[in-house]
């Protein structure tokens, strides 16, 4: 079908077209504020340090976070620990190893932090301890398979850890044989008897996640009895917690034995009579996260209840320890309950909550009622909370990279601790970032964050670089990221956008709901909608709109593709294009919550936008790696080959090394490079640029048969 027609300009003037030469260069400059400072380009934020999730000690004085950077040349990060006075002051760094530390944990005294570190001749990450009066850090474990979510015992004698073993085998030296051979072995078939057999990026072995205690005066390693493997497919610090008498432990664990209906439930093992209690066994959803309240009495999990829907709510569950009771906590507050931390009294908890745009704290009294907002604006996760009530967490934004803050757990007001970056911020200008609401489907207040050029004037008409976000059930925060930055995009001299379309998180259930199991209508049209209300600013330039999108938001610009749009171009990185070819992925081997493909081929084609390709005419970019087992990589193939067979201009990047996200430094820039380029090619940047004109197939077949292909490059 031919475009979608843009609404009428409502007899606003268009001022005077600047040649596309001029265009080009104001993409350095970006109007004349921005000749004092540098915009941000990629190889910029790829200098900036990264900072972790803090571990704070135990009487608040200090936190300790890992700083990574990812020096030019070089192939992995750099990550070092740095310890941060919460009542300020500067940070000190605790190691300087060639090799990366990460996941401190402070012992119950504050004497001794625990890190995990792969150092020297170690095969497999170890467990290192730093005394904190002095001394250089030394290695408690030898564990061949490696150690994960390091973890110590309220006594402070001994160490909890997971780490990945053969069932099938005794002893740690059985574990390391076996690992050696099939290293060696020139045979590489795997098998499976059943799912999953992918996750991510990496194929899933026959080992399981087992818990063992490390003594920390003999480094003897027994193994903890759960009776079952902990969940942990890609192990996190929710998977298991430890109650503060030391005498139980909580964990999550996979019920399914068919490999087709994961079912997480959260269990209880007592350590000295090793019984062990499935707490959630009714419900047929997830249940997850066990975390253990200061004084013991309480055991609080979060938990969903709809089978096979990831996005569902979040409910905060508490279990009193004394009685047995459980019950729900804020039953009326419509978001999910996420990142939570109790505070030291028992009596409330707080969590980083996904809330209409921004993740803001909260806090969850026990005693009931409706959970309390303490923050708001900028971004904050990774809550870390001690005694004294001393928090600190993590703040971000789409103009700030992470950095560490301590939080007022009163008012919620919240301080600055250290800025790794506060020098390479000082020389750069960002874009002024707003939130805006328009309407959208069913008449629906959809939230949009919008990033204007730095140096944006708005007599000017600016293109318009709108983004897909993934999931769908991720709504876009206040947050950085090093992946589709929107103030790159806006440095280039583009109006960036990013819309809360339907399905997204943190506007409600029923919205987050609203797409399934047509996963396709509502976010196109609220898609279009955004366009049409950029159409209508006088800032806007409707003859340069392009969209592109990653994962689900891939997904939505295929969909484009097919249907009626108003863009000039489109970029689909790791799309899911083939519905039918996704049951390869690392879900598709899993009941669905509605129909399974052969149980109704005419909705399951419906949604699948490779069934609409008679109608592609959009030049398109499309991105895609081989290591990416969550949309395999076949679609991006099909995809460019489907473009390439009708003529429609096309460009393919395949990244032999990249699973769902490019996470390489010098691959990430090859990234924005190529996006700039197709973006300069059909909407050039900055305000008044000369539009290109419009590719159609019209425009091949006047031009001769090969001027819809994009030309093979040397890369």
């Amino acid at each position: 079908p031919p475009p979608h027609p843009p609404p009428a300009r409502r007899g606003r003037p268009r001022p005077p077209a600047m040649a596309t030469a001029g265009a080009l260069w104001l993409v350095g400059t970006v109007g004349a504020a921005a000749q004092e400072r540098s915009v941000l380009t990629p190889e910029t934020m790829w200098d900036f340090s990264r900072v972790g999730a803090p571990a704070l000690s135990p009487d608040g004085r200090n936190a300790v976070v890992a700083v990574s950077r990812f020096p030019a040349g070089q192939a992995s990060a750099d990550t070092d620990l740095y310890m941060v006075p919460t009542d300020g002051g500067a940070a000190r760094r605790l190691t300087s190893d060639p090799a990366s530390e990460s996941s401190p944990d402070f012992s119950p005294d504050g004497t001794v932090l625990a890190f995990t570190s792969k150092r020297d001749e170690d095969d497999a990450a170890q467990i290192y301890l730093l005394p904190m009066a002095g001394g250089d850090a030394l290695r408690l474990t030898e564990v061949p398979t490696g150690v994960s979510q390091v973890r110590w015992a309220p006594d402070g004698e001994s160490l909890f850890f997971l780490a990945p073993v053969w069932a099938d085998l005794e002893g740690w030296d059985a574990q390391g044989a076996r690992i050696e051979e099939r290293a060696q072995s020139r045979m590489t078939a795997r098998v499976w008897d059943q799912a999953p057999f992918t996750y991510w990026d990496q194929f899933v072995d026959d080992r399981e996640q087992r818990l063992f205690r490390v003594d920390v005066d003999t480094g003897v390693v027994t193994a903890v009895e759960t009776g079952r493997p902990i969940y942990a497919v890609s192990p996190g610090p929710e998977s298991y917690a430890i109650a503060p008498d030391g005498g139980e432990i909580a964990f999550m664990a996979d019920v399914d034995d068919t490999g087709v209906r994961p079912n997480l439930d959260v269990f209880t093992l007592n350590l000295s009579t090793g019984e062990v209690r499935n707490l959630t066994q009714a419900n047929t959803a997830d249940d997850s996260e066990p975390l253990y309240s200061p004084d013991g009495r309480y055991l609080a999990w979060g938990q969903q209840r709809i089978f096979g829907f990831y996005g569902d709510k979040v409910r905060p569950m508490l279990l009193d320890r004394r009685s047995g009771a459980v019950r729900e906590l804020a039953p009326d507050f419509d978001r999910s309950a996420s990142g939570l931390v109790w505070a030291p009294d028992s009596r409330s908890f707080y969590g980083s909550i996904d809330d209409a745009g921004v993740r803001r704290v909260y806090r969850y009294p026990v005693s009931g009622g409706a959970p309390e907002q303490l923050t708001t604006g900028e971004d904050i996760d990774s809550l870390a909370l001690a005694e004294r009530g001393v928090m600190v967490g993590v703040r971000q934004s789409f103009s700030a990279p992470p950095h560490l803050v301590r939080i007022n757990t009163g008012n919620g007001a919240v301080t600055p601790l250290h800025d790794w970056n506060t020098q390479a911020l000082a020389g750069i200008e960002m874009g002024r970032v707003e939130s805006v609401t328009y309407t959208g489907a069913n008449g629906a207040d959809i939230q949009m964050w919008v990033v204007y050029p730095p140096g944006f004037d708005p007599n000017q008409e600016y293109p318009l670089m709108l983004l897909l976000h993934g999931g769908p059930h991720n709504g876009i925060t206040n947050a950085w990221t090093y992946r589709w930055n929107a103030q790159v995009f806006a440095g280039w001299g583009y109006v960036t956008a990013w819309h809360n379309f339907h399905g997204s998180s943190g506007f409600g259930q029923d919205f987050t709901d609203s797409i399934n199991p047509n996963r396709s209508d509502l976010p196109y049209q609220d898609t279009i909608a955004a366009a049409e209300w950029f159409a209508a600013q006088p800032w806007i330039d409707e003859e340069r709109m392009m969209a592109g999108g990653g994962s689900y938001g891939g997904y939505l610009a295929s969909v484009l593709l097919g249907r009626e749009h108003p863009f000039r171009a489109l970029v689909a990185h790791a799309a899911v294009y083939n519905s039918y070819t996704q049951v390869a992925a690392d879900y598709g081997p899993e009941e669905d919550r509605f129909y399974q493909y052969w149980e109704d081929p005419a909705q399951w084609q419906a949604y699948s936008p490779h069934m609409a390709a008679a109608n592609f005419n959009t030049p398109t970019l499309v991105i895609h790696g081989q290591l990416d087992y969550r949309v395999p990589v076949n679609h991006g193939f099909e995809l460019f080959s489907t473009l390439q067979t009708r003529g429609v201009p096309s460009r393919m990047v395949y990244y032999p090394n990249e699973n769902h996200w490019i996470l390489k430094r010098d691959n990430s820039i090859f990234w924005y490079g190529e996006y700039r380029r197709w973006a300069e090619q059909w909407a050039p940047p900055g305000p008044n640029a000369a539009p290109v004109a419009r590719w159609t197939p019209a425009t091949e077949q006047a031009a001769g048969p090969t001027a819809g292909r994009s030309a093979p490059l040397p890369h």
